[in-house]
């Protein structure tokens, strides 16, 4: 054998296929490089690993979704681009190894490398003839690599002694492109931090709230090792949306645009939000995707302008039911009109915990509005909202079969003890949250093993727009227990036990935690 593509009674020479498939990844490797140094330098939306990332995120559907968050939690998106990755890698091989046998067979892969990445870029609801750039940039590289590579891998059969400089040439090749695109790739990151807004981010200046929200009362906080904190921390705060890539808005340019069924149309940039008057207050948000007991859920000091108030300004037409809310990442999420409207503190937030939003939820501006699960009530980066109807207008997860309207659900969660630790018999604290945005928690019950319920103490709280704590006071007896918890909400309305999943309007079901008491 020789690295000659086929040996002399024409079989297929393995180890140039081998060397060949090296070649492929070498070439993707090289093109990711490219498209990810392309984005950087022309500020498209992504390169071409993120753009189809976002494709399939689009037709994920809901059960594989909610699979993911589960299972993977805050790094369901890192797992996403891993398997992209990897799915390209093994592709990249076999069209290596093809194209030492033809390289035609090599040309038609990476045609459908491009394909599939120019599609991507094209359907993004942000799309431009920028967009297109990166993947053209790298489909080219990989033709280049390969039109390099294989041709040392394949060529006619060659003196024996010349095969070992042959082979030491591909390495040197080898390593030179894979240099070049480690080089490309880093370059490109480092121009994409150019348009990073993390220094505009910085240099924001929030004005005093117009309305204050009331200091907290006296326990607002038990203060109970493993209990969840009444104000969860911007770091902690979970992270659910579509956007493998963050949106780098800078306040300068960020505007809204209110209209459809309205009087009067009304733009508004980031100045002008934070010259209204600011209204402070203390809001739990929850995602739709959190299974019973689960965590994708916080509590913080939201400060914003009433959306209500612009609402009036513009002067909502009859028959007008929905605001259709869409992100600068082209999310769109639909709103009811009347409970933006009912007197809640529906808010159109610049601000998170006494500070400027993170860029992870939404600076320069969000929407928040309490009671209603945040794929119908919490856009990130806002920059449109469409007065409309239900029936007129289906929401990106609307199309895809989740409910339009979706009013947070009665819950509560058992927080300590873990079920994950052996704990002592004798006096323990049972401790959770508990949850009924714009309706109050009234009550919270806890039973063992099931038998009957006790009723624990609540925590105070600033009012109905957030989660309350709650405490039962254990006596532990050894052995295995379960426990069990629900609450009821300030209507009279008790959590149900009936189990059922996320989609397509929210778990349900008591949350439970199998205890082991020595």
């Amino acid at each position: 054998m020789s690295l000659s593509g086929r040996d002399s009674r024409g079989r297929l020479d393995w180890r140039s296929a081998g060397l060949g498939a090296v070649a492929g990844v070498l070439a993707a490797g090289a093109a990711l490089g490219a498209g990810q140094f392309v984005a950087g330098l022309t500020g498209a939306s992504g390169s071409p690993v993120v753009v189809v990332g976002e494709l399939q995120i689009d037709f994920t559907p809901p059960w594989l979704k909610n699979f993911a968050i589960t299972e993977f939690g805050a790094d369901d998106k890192l797992v996403l681009v891993s398997g992209i990755v990897v799915v390209l890698g093994v592709f990249s091989a076999i069209v290596g190894a093809a194209a030492t046998r033809r390289m035609a067979y090599g040309m038609a892969g990476v045609a459908v490398f491009a394909a599939v990445g120019l599609t991507a870029a094209a359907t993004r609801p942000d799309a431009t003839v920028a967009s297109l750039l990166p993947t053209l940039a790298a489909t080219a590289t990989a033709v280049a690599v390969l039109q390099l590579l294989i041709p040392m891998v394949r060529r006619p059969a060659i003196p024996a002694e010349t095969e070992g400089p042959r082979r030491r040439s591909f390495l040197a090749a080898g390593a030179a492109t894979a240099g070049v695109a480690a080089g490309a790739g880093l370059a490109g990151r480092l121009l994409t931090e150019r348009s990073s807004v993390a220094g505009a981010r910085k240099s924001v200046r929030i004005p005093r709230p117009a309305v204050t929200t009331q200091a907290l009362p006296p326990g607002a906080d038990l203060r109970i090792p493993g209990l969840a904190p009444f104000v969860t921390p911007n770091g902690s705060f979970y992270r659910v949306d579509t956007a493998l890539v963050l949106p780098q808005v800078d306040p300068s340019s960020w505007r809204l645009r209110v209209h459809g069924m309205v009087k009067r149309e009304i733009t508004l940039t980031f100045d002008q939000l934070i010259k209204r008057p600011l209204i402070e207050d203390y809001i739990t948000v929850c995602c739709v995707s959190n299974p019973v007991d689960g965590t994708y859920i916080g509590n913080a000091k939201w400060l914003g302008a009433s959306l209500a108030t612009v609402l009036r300004e513009a002067g909502i037409k009859a028959g007008a039911d929905q605001l259709l809310c869409t992100s600068a990442d082209g999310f769109t999420s639909g709103t009811p009109v009347q409970t933006v409207m009912d007197g809640r503190d529906a808010l159109l937030a610049v601000a998170m915990n006494g500070q400027p939003l993170p860029v992870a939820h939404g600076f320069p501006a969000r929407m928040v509005v309490p009671g209603l699960y945040g794929y119908v009530s919490a856009t990130k980066w806002v920059t449109d909202i469409e007065v409309t109807t239900f029936a007129g207008n289906y929401a990106y997860w609307a199309q895809r079969g989740w409910s339009q309207r979706a009013p947070i659900k009665t819950e509560c969660r058992i927080d300590v003890p873990n079920g994950q630790d052996e704990i002592r018999a004798g006096p323990t604290a049972v401790a959770g949250v508990a949850w009924a945005q714009h309706k109050g928690i009234d009550a919270v019950e806890v039973r063992v093993d099931r038998g009957p319920w006790h009723e624990a103490r609540l925590a105070a709280v600033p009012g109905l727009d957030t989660w309350r704590q709650w405490v039962w006071q254990w006596d532990a007896t050894s052995g295995g227990h379960v426990l069990e918890a629900r609450a009821t909400d300030k209507t009279g309305y008790t959590q149900t036990a009936a189990m059922a999943p996320p989609e397509p309007d929210g778990a349900t079901g008591y949350p439970m935690a199998s205890v082991a008491v020595r």
